[in-house]
């Protein structure tokens, strides 16, 4: 990126967030503080496709964008399908905030400004299906208010075993939008995220978790002894401890504390990703069944150095039944990093939708973590045939170690003109949408307990959302929506 940038943003970027993580702790003086809006209110002309849960009636929900609105200054972009990883920053060249999203069926990035009352008034895009190579799902602002380096849009190619990480500039040039590149030292993985530790976890270092999308799932560890490096330091992935380690994942058991480590790959980049997934094979690293989003806790004084991440799970192709060795409902992982060293740490199951089948989290995906809640997000296009819910948003409380469901996608069935319009694809299959980022703007607004929050609506179609990114080779016409929610306890 260029000087100019890193300067002009530096400490623009301090009330930032991003996908998975909560960027609550940075202290850096701003140049324009966040002034809140008089009162956060509807924004599209569609309605919230979520809802609150019993116990949950405080919260407010409002919306932000979604692909049925014409923004005042670019009337014809269209907000993609599938909004996923984003981040929600103060416009450090004007009033007002920018959002970068994630879009990630059309493989691309949209920028959307919003004046001070949080209203969208221009879009675009600055990747598109071309640039963006594979579908691009969460994705982490790393800035050097939090992580030392920055500010830099790291989103993870997720389109096969060859895919690879993406850095972005996000506020460069709408006409550079495919100048981007590509991180060789990040190897190649069917990916979901790159998340940066905070700096304070490591002083010194650059610590980046990886969580590897495929049905043999890897934990991936990127450490560099510069802070900011990110071409020359070493991958690792998970392991159990041990002489003879088990990678199989169902061999490790609810409320039991595993050693874990990191062990090293060879040649990452001149590895193909296929022969990077033979590596874990022969070094036993654990095969989880897919790892989706990667987030760590917020508080300072070295708790970013608790990792947790989302395994969606795995089925046979019937849908009711598991396949061996893997978990099937969904798991959330905690993982406590030695203090001295970040190739070492304890493993523990957190939840697991096995202890409660189609009741408890189904295919967990997004993950949010604050001071002292797990928020997790479900992955709710598996079709599991013995689902009872839909996709949902489950809090976990840290101290009391309780789960409860807080939000619920609205799919309002007994309304046939609602039905028929966003339903229409299999109106009765529960689960059928999705959840994308859930992000804490909570400092960038100036509100405590505010979130961003994206969502799949996968069968919303209108011809009207062909080709929103203007690639042309984009062929989804799926609508997407994000939304505000108020009053969510960090």
């Amino acid at each position: 990126m260029s000087k100019s940038f890193h300067q002009t943003a530096q400490t623009a970027l301090a009330g930032l967030v991003c996908s998975g993580l909560l960027l609550t702790n940075c202290t850096s003086k701003q140049d324009n503080p966040a002034v809140a809006p008089v009162q956060i209110v509807d924004q599209s002309v569609t309605p919230a496709l979520i809802q609150s849960l019993p116990g949950f009636s405080n919260l407010k929900i409002t919306t932000l964008i979604s692909s049925d609105d014409t923004l005042r200054d670019s009337p014809d972009f269209k907000y993609g399908a599938q909004p996923d990883g984003a981040a929600f920053v103060k416009n450090p060249n004007g009033s007002g905030y920018i959002m970068i999203c994630n879009h990630e069926v059309h493989r691309s990035v949209s920028r959307v400004y919003l004046n001070d009352d949080l209203k969208p008034i221009k879009g675009e895009y600055i990747l598109d299906y071309e640039g963006g190579h594979w579908r691009l799902c969460s994705a982490t602002l790393a800035t050097p208010e939090e992580h030392g380096f920055g500010p830099i849009f790291l989103t993870a190619g997720e389109s096969g075993a060859e895919s690879m990480t993406h850095a972005i500039d996000i506020l460069a040039p709408a006409e550079k939008k495919n100048n981007t590149r590509t991180v060789a030292a990040f190897g190649k993985w069917s990916a979901e995220n790159a998340v940066p530790l905070p700096k304070d976890a490591y002083p010194g270092k650059t610590v980046i978790i990886i969580g590897e999308d495929d049905s043999n799932g890897q934990l991936v560890a990127y450490v560099a002894e510069t802070v900011g490096d990110l071409n020359n330091g070493k991958l690792y992935a998970l392991r159990r401890a041990g002489d003879s380690p088990s990678p199989v994942e169902t061999d490790m058991a609810n409320g039991t504390l595993y050693d874990v480590e990191f062990v090293p790959f060879d040649d990452v980049k001149t590895s193909l990703g296929a022969e990077l997934q033979a590596q874990t094979v022969a070094k036993k690293m654990i095969q989880f069944a897919r790892i989706e989003d990667v987030d760590y806790k917020k508080g300072g004084r070295g708790a970013g150095r608790n990792i947790y991440f989302a395994s969606p799970g795995i089925s046979q192709g019937d849908r009711i039944n598991p396949v061996a060795g893997k978990n099937m409902w969904g798991r959330v992982y905690h993982l406590t990093l030695d203090e001295a060293n970040p190739l070492k740490g304890k493993l523990e199951i957190l939840m697991d939708g096995a202890d409660d089948p189609g009741n408890f989290i189904v295919n967990p995906d997004n993950i949010c973590v604050t001071e002292n809640y797990v928020y997790v997000q479900e992955d709710g296009d598996s079709f599991y045939r013995e689902t009872k819910h839909d996709g949902r948003i489950w809090q976990y409380n840290m101290a009391t170690k309780e789960s409860k469901p807080m939000i619920e996608m609205n799919h309002r069935r007994t309304d046939p003109v609602f039905n028929a319009k966003y339903n229409p694809a299999n109106s009765l299959q529960l689960s059928s949408w999705e959840y994308g980022a859930m992000i804490d703007i909570s400092d960038a607004v100036g509100i405590p307990g505010t979130f961003l929050i994206n969502l799949h609506p996968h069968t919303w179609i209108d011809d009207r959302f062909l080709n929103v990114d203007g690639s042309g080779l984009s062929i989804n016409k799926e609508g997407g929506q994000t939304v505000i929610v108020q009053g969510i306890p960090r």
